[in-house]
């Protein structure tokens, strides 16, 4: 019996202008969980679709069970018991989850689909993998954490021996990870083996009993989980010493830039009150689902809020807010999902950086192509956006490389208010560190930055204020020092505590 289930030698995938693998290595043996890790742009997507069927090498071997193997197709993966689960699941929301496990391979009895043994073996393999939900409910009444889990049991229902999971916690709960872990190591413990991708240390020292690290398309090495360190593992994903994760700043604190008094949107949020000064980094957080994005969607004016009042720069915004009107006033907004609301994926980089600003780019009724050029070249060399060119489209770029064109977007539209949702989700720790870097270089210009993270050291480390978010209300404002990550868990989870705000007319009543 060979000693790996799988070994993938010397594997090399080139694509035009780049080299996406260069003769990589990696082995994985049955029942352990091996994580992949590395910045992104390293090759760990172009590895996957490789396995997968996706993509075809240009050289090197896949060996399974011993035997050499050409993964044609996915259909050809699928049949060799190779599954893939990705970070947004692939279902069908609109169907059933019997029918999402078993769609393409239904139970049927002739002609017909037996849909009594459909859902009963969907309730098997579902119990198996630990859901607490009934096959019959529809995917759409599911949370991300519960619709990764009919990927799992799809995945299962096709006898997968190979179970890769790209990303696996990255929208979900600290409580939802958690669940996610018992999930996949009871997998494991029953001979799965899994391939695990991911930026989270958490996920890595919490799972995996190897890792391997990607490095500007090479396998770097592979070590036991407990040979290593989160340092050790740092330095050789980005091949040098990161230096100050977390840079330091005095913060210069200006004028309120930004407030909104006791706005409400009924069955989202109530009463929220928050300001922004120049110069300030301001943290909010709270569990995933609090309602943190929906207040920012309602600021934008994405969509509406049944009362409340923004003052930008101390001035009262009335009428009717829009993205357009927020945006001339100098708010600047990355969105959480950055692919869907934040980047049109087939335009250019050019075209992408330029859209705030494409009155600026005009000469006469035509796009001059030299500013709008010389303006999306800056914004790549300033973000290292890693690129063959500004008219590489988004959707042939890695997340974080996505996430630093939605960045230069913000940027060349000069906002003085800059709304950032989940600013490192998805994106790798050099890039993380960058993105640091930058935050403390805007607010040192006098910006002010209004940050929305689930990241606890992110918002801990990055603040200078924060304000915690609990089911639709503010519970705790405070300054980043005087909080513990035991205080924010706190006020995260309390229901009972709502933080109020009075407006400038009250405040000015209660001093005379």
């Amino acid at each position: 019996m060979a000693e790996h289930l799988l070994e993938m030698n010397h594997i090399t995938k080139v694509f035009p202008g780049t080299k996406a693998l260069d003769n990589v290595s990696f082995n994985l043996k049955a029942g352990e969980i091996h994580a992949i890790i590395g910045e992104n742009g390293a090759g760990k997507s172009t590895f996957i679709q490789v396995l997968t069927g996706v993509f075809q090498p240009d050289g090197g071997e896949i060996i399974l069970d011993g035997k050499k193997v050409v993964m044609s197709n996915p259909v050809v993966a699928e049949k060799h018991g190779i599954s893939a689960i990705y970070q947004h699941p692939a279902s069908y929301p609109d169907l059933s989850v019997a029918e999402n496990i078993y769609i393409g391979h239904e139970f049927k009895t002739g002609p017909f689909v037996n849909w009594a043994k459909t859902n009963r073996e969907a309730q098997k393999t579902l119990d198996s993998a630990g859901a607490n939900f009934q096959a019959t409910a529809p995917v759409s009444s599911l949370s991300v954490a519960q619709q990764q889990l009919v990927e799992i049991a799809k995945a299962l229902s096709q006898n997968a021996r190979i179970l890769i999971m790209d990303e696996p916690t990255a929208a979900l709960s600290r409580r939802e990870s958690e669940e996610l872990y018992e999930i996949a190591k009871n997998l494991r413990d029953k001979g799965v083996a899994i391939i695990l991708i991911s930026h989270r240390f958490e996920d890595i020292f919490g799972l995996a009993d190897r890792v391997t690290v990607f490095r500007d398309a090479h396998s770097i090495g592979t070590w036991d989980i407990h040979e290593v360190d989160e340092p050790t593992l740092v330095r050789h994903m980005v091949g040098h010493e990161i230096g100050d994760y977390f840079p330091a700043r005095e913060p210069k604190i200006g004028k309120e830039v930004l407030r909104i008094e006791n706005m409400s949107r009924e069955g989202y949020f109530r009463n929220v009150c928050l300001n922004v000064h120049a110069g300030e980094i301001v943290g909010v957080t709270g569990l995933v689902g609090a309602g943190r994005t929906e207040v920012i969607e309602a600021l934008f004016g994405v969509t509406g809020a049944d009362s409340g009042k923004v003052f930008i720069d101390g001035k009262e915004i009335t009428g009717k807010r829009s993205p357009r009107r927020m945006m001339d006033l100098g708010l600047g907004w990355l969105p959480e999902d950055r692919a869907r609301q934040g980047l049109h994926l087939r335009w250019g980089i050019k075209q992408n950086i330029s859209l705030p600003i494409i009155d600026e780019c005009r000469n006469g009724l035509f796009i001059a192509d030299e500013k709008e050029r010389a303006i999306s070249e800056e914004m790549k060399d300033l973000l290292s956006i890693k690129a063959p060119s500004v008219e590489t489209t988004p959707n042939e770029l890695s997340g974080g490389n996505q996430q630093k064109v939605v960045i230069g977007k913000l940027l060349a539209a000069k906002s003085k208010i800059l709304i950032l949702d989940e600013p490192t989700k998805g994106v790798d720790v050099g890039s993380k560190a960058q993105i640091y870097r930058l935050m403390n270089d805007l607010v040192s210009q006098g910006k002010g930055i209004l940050m929305i993270s689930s990241e606890m050291p992110e918002v801990m480390n990055m603040s200078d204020r924060i304000y915690v978010v609990c089911e639709g209300r503010i519970t705790m404002e405070a300054p980043a020092k005087q909080l513990s990550q035991e205080d924010i868990l706190k006020a995260a989870m309390n229901t009972d505590s709502e933080r109020r705000c009075e407006s400038e007319s009250e405040k000015k009543s209660a001093d005379s």
